[in-house]
């Protein structure tokens, strides 16, 4: 252990990842193997994403509605595909009321099925096309290997579900969707991703076409961060939803489904944290500043009530701050430390020489220009310098993630040099987009196709396991995954 109190990255980034999520206080876990309990710290951070891309998702169109978290049996069943692809992870329900059920229910894995089922009692004409629909809630999927955010048997998250008179129209939906999730992640998680297509034996069970964006981590491994699917009229035929076009003939419609989850936080965890804790983006972060007073007895409370009024000035120019002032117990050095670990981007260190000096210390987490460490910034000045600070944190964030995953990712074409690759970052590589020949791929280097990447340039070349052409006309992104 290191002396902050959690391994080393390079130790053992799987051990680093389950200290830092208890220590930085964002989960407990749960009493049911698999589930969380995502601490106020954590949901803070789940509630700030949540609310730009709810904004996102209104501003487009859409309606926020709820379902139930039951689903019968039977409607999973109506489309043979999504069932099969569901079936190792659904948790199902037969006795209930103090007797069994007549038809075993599902506990939401997601919700196509029984979103379909009243989409087809809702739409009638072309007139009532493109209904657009968005649910937040959780849903239930069971995990045989467990980890905090990432893959729990109980999460939350957003699903969005439309339909459209025509493909066209549902593809515009399954990219606008797509964008959208690259905007949250690139703005707020300052996590750069790569977006674009999945391969068909990564698609999402019952889709057309399945879109993923996929982000590195510091480990060297993908997250797939957000996924919006094309469903063309497989559910529409599934449940009958069908619309009356002009001429009065019956259609079916084309329908889409799209998810972010909380999963996302892991990934804001793993693309910036290092060994002293969480990094956060200031964006993301429940606290963007937090002041420390320095001081005991009297010249500490003289301390902490400069630092209210300072923290009084900061919030008026909207930023979230928090004042660590009612803690006397505890060293400035044990709370410093400690909100390194918890990943806040700036923090005031306010003592009454400080004060006397009239100026405040202000430490980012990271420096943002080698060298740069603390700095004494006038005390007057403090709360008009903090935007723009924490405006370039963001951008440094971003920038330096960037950095990492373009210094992690290369061009193969052996075999060798792929599963080479792969082992500490991501490969491009020609694939075939034979779904034996990605398991091949899988079984002997543990990574998979992560992305079809939208802006790749055009390339032909042969498949860099089975020598057979490539079937995507670019190279595809591989690496091992979350």
């Amino acid at each position: 252990m290191s002396r902050e109190g959690v391994t080393p990255q390079s130790e053992d980034f799987s051990a680093w990842y389950n200290e830092v999520v208890v220590q930085a206080q964002l989960v407990d876990r749960g009493p049911v193997r698999g589930t969380m309990v995502i601490r106020p710290y954590g949901f803070r951070m789940w509630e700030l994403l949540q609310a730009d891309l709810d904004r996102r998702i209104k501003d487009a169109g859409h309606d926020n509605a709820c379902f139930p978290m039951f689903i019968p049996e039977s409607y999973l069943k109506r489309e043979a595909e999504h069932v099969e692809g569901f079936s190792p992870e659904l948790a199902v329900v037969t006795h209930a009321g103090g007797k069994d059920l007549e038809e075993p229910l599902v506990v939401r894995p997601t919700s196509e099925t029984v979103i379909g089922e009243y989409m087809a009692k809702w739409i009638d004409s072309h007139r009532d096309l493109p209904l657009l629909l968005n649910q937040w809630a959780n849903v239930v999927r069971w995990e045989m290997r467990p980890r905090m955010f990432l893959r729990t048997t109980e999460f939350l998250w957003q699903e969005g579900h439309t339909a459209h008179i025509d493909e066209d129209d549902a593809m515009r939906e399954t990219m606008w969707a797509l964008d959208a999730y690259a905007a949250v992640a690139r703005d707020l998680a300052a996590m750069p991703v790569v977006p674009g297509e999945k391969t068909p034996g990564e698609r999402f069970a019952g889709a057309v076409r399945t879109y993923t964006i996929e982000g590195m981590m510091r480990d060297g491994r993908a997250l797939q961060a957000g996924t919006s699917h094309y469903l063309g009229t497989n559910f529409a035929k599934a449940f009958e939803i069908q619309y009356q076009d002009e001429a009065g003939k019956l259609t079916h419609a084309h329908t889409t489904s799209w998810g972010m989850s909380t999963r996302m936080i892991g990934g804001v965890i793993m693309t910036h944290g290092d060994d002293k804790g969480l990094v956060l983006p200031p964006r993301l972060a429940p606290y963007q500043v937090v002041i420390v007073p320095i001081g005991r007895k009297e010249q500490g409370e003289q301390a902490a009530a400069e630092a209210r009024k300072l923290g009084a000035a900061i919030k008026s120019m909207g930023i979230r701050v928090h004042v660590d002032d009612n803690r006397p117990q505890l060293s400035p050095g044990f709370k410093f430390n400690e909100w390194e670990m918890r990943g806040v981007p700036v923090r005031i260190e306010l003592g009454m020489r400080d004060i006397e000096n009239g100026v405040a210390t202000v430490a980012r987490r990271l420096p943002t220009v080698e060298g740069q460490g603390k700095e004494q910034i006038p005390l007057a000045k403090v709360p008009e310098v903090l935007p723009g600070m924490l405006a370039d944190f963001q951008a440094f964030l971003l920038a330096r993630a960037e950095k990492f995953r373009d210094g992690n990712t290369a061009v193969v074409d052996g075999w060798d040099a792929f599963a080479a690759q792969v082992a500490t970052g991501w490969a491009r590589a020609f694939h075939c987009g034979e779904t034996e020949c990605e398991d091949a791929i899988k079984a002997d280097t543990a990574a998979t196709p992560r992305v079809i990447p939208a802006d790749a340039p055009e390339e032909t070349g042969t498949c860099v396991k089975c020598g057979r052409p490539s079937a995507y006309g670019k190279r595809v992104i591989f690496g091992r995954a979350y």
